[in-house]
């Protein structure tokens, strides 16, 4: 998609001068209207739990303060303020505030708004253009922007959920800055709350205890809070509700998981982490956190094999014969009586010794091999099935290990004209360390053998 910022105005446009319905602020919320509008902030100030942004010493109170705005991308969970940071942010520098949503928009909608904001410059006024889920517009769309947040027609504020790093242009990305919104807190939720009862002058039917689970329920988003909350207000209860008596009340909220997103390969990242860092407790947090949110258990326990191999090794061999069995039992039983498999072979990760030997020399061979190409064995440990091969030396000289005293040759096996390499130092714990003193006494019969 390819647009002009240097379009000329049509004598049609004139009507554009004047302010659109975007442009216009939003109208005072209803008294009957959903809790969630009714709360929504009039000032930056009232914005809950972002100080680190909003406050004097934050991006955005610093911009403000300035009366000057730069392109932005909000980045933040659901329900943290990302909409009524970008409208309050017009409001604060007397901006004209123009909102479009990547999910409802295309492109037509796009052009439409760029000439709107070319016309409205001609008038000197600024516009802020906010786009709601700025990463659903595909990579050319994105492109689209880059001329009319250049030439300042527009101070783009994008919101998204997604990380920018992967969902965002590297050309759009440097136009803009990113600031990113915390989930909101168990303090910041509580004052949410708080601010409800004063709205509707109602008191939440909840025991101080579940009016806790109310809290930890939302997830971070402060929207589903105040919808949650909306429900309480409009029922008649005898009597107020412990935890249980909500958990049956309200529909448990699902945890916040995109399997192909970010959230995905943080949690996994956290698992295979907190394995390697040999925490099980929080190995199992991070596990049932997954499977709860719906992860495939298999694919789990491919990164649990994955585990064994990189992060245990040869320290302890069994870890990956435990993974391997938890995957057929798993299949065997199936869910959610399987899991059970999974957790005792993640419990032998967390707790095996932990070696990355095998791995570190993986990767010392691989480099190793792309570095020195063709090099030839040394004859003497080429096989040879034909006279002429045997003619030419293949073969010749080869020490039967077996044939030793002690089961060990100590021959050469590496290429002519290339020295002998160390990939492989296993360390001094579990099984590995029983590894070191074989391979130190090979060395030490290698050197006597060679009269060292």
């Amino acid at each position: 998609m390819q647009f002009s910022a240097q379009a000329p105005i049509s004598a049609g446009m004139a009507d554009l001068f004047a302010p659109p319905p975007q442009d216009r602020p939003p109208p005072e919320a209803s008294a009957e209207g959903p809790l969630a509008d009714r709360l929504r902030p009039r000032d930056l100030s009232e914005i809950i739990g972002q100080d680190h942004l909003t406050g004097p010493d934050g991006a955005i109170g610093r911009m403000v303060a300035a009366g000057k705005l730069t392109s932005m991308i909000l980045w933040g969970p659901p329900g943290t303020g990302k909409t009524s940071i970008a409208r309050l942010l017009a409001e604060a520098v007397g901006m004209r505030y123009v909102a479009i949503s990547a999910v409802f928009s295309g492109v037509a909608d796009l052009k439409k708004a760029f000439a709107e904001a070319e016309a409205m410059a001609l008038a000197g006024r600024r516009t802020l253009l906010f786009v709601d889920e700025i990463h659903r517009f595909n990579r050319a769309q994105q492109d689209g922007f880059l001329p009319f947040v250049e030439n300042g027609t527009v101070t783009l504020v994008g919101a998204t959920t997604e990380n920018p790093s992967f969902a965002l242009n590297a050309a759009l990305l440097s136009r803009a800055q990113v600031l990113i919104l915390h989930r909101l807190d168990a303090a910041a939720l509580g004052t949410l709350l708080d601010r409800a009862e004063d709205v509707t002058g109602l008191r939440l039917p909840l025991t101080p205890p579940a009016r806790e689970a109310l809290v930890a329920s939302a997830d971070g988003d402060g929207r589903f809070l105040l919808n949650q909350a909306e429900m309480l207000f409009d029922v008649s209860l005898p009597a107020p509700l412990d935890p249980e008596g909500l958990g049956k009340f309200l529909m448990r909220r699902v945890a916040v998981y995109d399997k192909d997103r970010e959230g995905h390969y943080n949690l996994i990242s956290a698992l295979h982490k907190s394995v390697r860092g040999s925490d099980p407790q929080a190995a199992l947090y991070y596990l049932a956190r997954m499977l709860v949110a719906g992860e495939e258990p298999l694919y789990l326990l491919r990164r649990m094999v994955r585990m064994a191999v990189e992060d245990i090794g040869l320290a302890d061999p069994q870890a990956l014969v435990q993974c391997l069995a938890a995957k057929d039992a798993y299949e065997f039983l199936g869910s959610p009586e399987g899991e059970l498999a999974i957790v005792q072979a993640l419990l032998y990760l967390a707790t095996a010794p932990k070696s990355n030997a095998a791995y570190a020399a993986h990767k010392a061979a691989w480099k190793s091999a792309r570095e020195t190409g063709s090099l030839m064995p040394p004859a003497n440990i080429l096989n040879a099935p034909t006279k002429l091969m045997k003619d030419i030396g293949y073969g010749k000289g080869y020490a039967y290990d077996h044939n030793a005293e002690d089961g060990f040759s100590g021959a050469n096996y590496w290429p002519d004209g290339m020295a002998p390499q160390t990939y492989y130092t296993p360390v001094e714990r579990g099984f590995e360390r029983e590894v070191l003193k074989r391979l130190e006494w090979w060395d030490r019969k290698r050197r006597e053998r060679e009269g060292g």
